[in-house]
């Protein structure tokens, strides 16, 4: 006995190196299915049977990157009526017949995509399939629908961009950002277009872009594939493939000099907001740009948290943003000032702290620490379905394919400190960049001085 288990000992452990991961590299690319349904629908099927519940990312390719002058706001709108009424279901039957299978379900648009997000019990997968053709095959545009939700999407608007000295102000700098390119259009729309949309704008809006050969279904969690191709045949399939949306041609002319924004509101705490022109999802320097921002403002440890919170008391927060979409969108920086704060300071602090970054470039504890935490914060969105269906959905539509998600940990090892000195010198130039300034107490329009 003594000798077969010497013997095996061998092969267990070529067993055991045959299925180790290599390092570097996300578990489980060998289980990802990958389907285009006759009708161009994509469907990626990820299986996960730690729990018994499933999460499915509908990706439809519109976002207010797909918008123009009268019709902006449009995909953030369907949004909303997609959860209206189809001519089979009554509005609110979707989200009703949903729960009754023990679903949940929420959706967001930005500036390339809508996304359709639902989770449930394994046992819902059908009655979920069906319920998803429906609005893609029957959704009504009834009028007294369409007026409720348009004043709906206009509360919105008020919430998140007017009454929010935030929200106004990154409104302003993105359109001033952008000269040509769509992504200067606010993704929840002009008021004015808001306000006119017609009926015939939605129908073409909706038949153009909610075609299945615009969508990307992205499934994770305790499922065949075998069994979601074949339900994806039945109930998406019949679905008529559509003349694709004509695309975006539209290249932001590169940008020869700052651009200003100056907005006075009755504020208490000023604000500043830089935006530099920056690179698409789908570059492989991204992630040596995430990793710059990083070093900049992420945690108590960053360049500006140290220099403009703790040593100058110019800020009391500071954050950044990098756009990851089709085309190359902003890295965006937020500083918010204390009441009475000193915005020529903080912004002349701020521009310091870039320009050393691009002298001096950053050292390996720097770069070591913003690795750390971008791998953290990768590996623990990938701790559940919910997340790996974002993450899987996020790199097969917005960064070139869903095979790239599992060689991240790598490309993220492999960023030196010069790469990231070399891109600060690209990008973060005053000549690249729109300056948003938010005043704070000036009278807001209308009031008395």
């Amino acid at each position: 006995m003594l000798h077969r288990l010497l013997l095996l000992a061998p092969l267990l452990l070529l067993a055991a190196n045959s299925t180790a991961d290599t390092p570097g590299q996300v578990p489980g690319a060998g289980l990802v299915e990958f389907a285009v349904l006759a009708n161009g629908m994509r469907i990626i099927v990820w299986p996960d049977h730690d729990i018994p519940n499933v999460a499915l990312y509908n990706w439809v390719r519109v976002g207010s990157r797909n918008e123009v002058p009268g019709i902006t706001g449009l995909a953030h709108f369907f949004e909303h009526m997609m959860f209206n009424g189809t001519h089979t279901h009554a509005p609110g039957e979707f989200d009703r017949m949903l729960e009754a299978n023990g679903a949940r379900n929420n959706a967001y648009t930005s500036g390339d995509v809508t996304v359709y997000q639902d989770w449930f019990p394994r046992a819902a997968l059908e009655p979920i399939f069906a319920l998803e053709a429906d609005r893609l095959r029957n959704l009504a545009f009834d009028p007294e629908v369409i007026e409720s939700e348009r004043g709906v999407v206009y509360s919105e608007r008020r919430l998140r961009v007017e009454d929010s000295h935030f929200g106004k102000l990154q409104e302003q700098v993105q359109a001033t950002a952008f000269l040509a390119h769509p992504y200067g259009i606010p993704t929840i729309g002009w008021p004015s277009d808001i306000e006119s949309w017609t009926l015939r704008d939605l129908k073409t809006f909706f038949v153009t872009n909610y075609a299945p050969n615009n969508c990307t279904m992205v499934l994770v969690g305790d499922v065949d594939p075998d069994d979601v191709i074949a339900l994806a045949r039945k109930y998406f399939e019949p679905l008529p493939e559509q003349t694709p949306p004509p695309p975006v041609r539209t290249i932001e002319p590169v940008q020869r000099g700052e651009r200003r924004v100056n907005v006075e509101v009755d504020a208490q705490t000023p604000l500043l907001q830089f935006a530099y022109h920056a690179l698409a999802g789908s570059d492989e320097r991204w992630p040596a740009l995430d990793l710059l921002a990083r070093i900049l403002t992420d945690g108590d440890a960053s360049r500006l948290y140290r220099s403009l919170i703790e040593e100058q008391k110019l800020a009391i927060s500071v954050a950044s943003h990098i756009e990851d979409g089709f085309d190359p969108g902003l890295a965006w920086f937020f500083l918010s000032l204390p009441a009475g704060g000193d915005l020529q300071k903080a912004e002349a602090a701020f521009t310091n702290e870039i320009e050393r970054l691009i002298k001096q470039g950053v050292d390996t504890r720097e770069l070591a620490r913003a690795r750390s935490q971008a791998l953290a914060d990768f590996w623990r969105g990938l701790a559940t379905i919910d997340g790996k269906a974002q993450a899987l959905g996020t790199y097969a539509v917005l960064r070139g394919g869903h095979e790239k998600l599992f060689d991240t940990p790598r490309l993220y090892e492999q960023v030196t400190s010069e790469d990231i000195r070399t891109l600060a010198a690209e990008f973060l130039r005053p000549t690249n960049r729109t300056v948003g300034v938010l005043k704070a107490g000036a009278p807001q329009e209308g009031r008395a001085p």
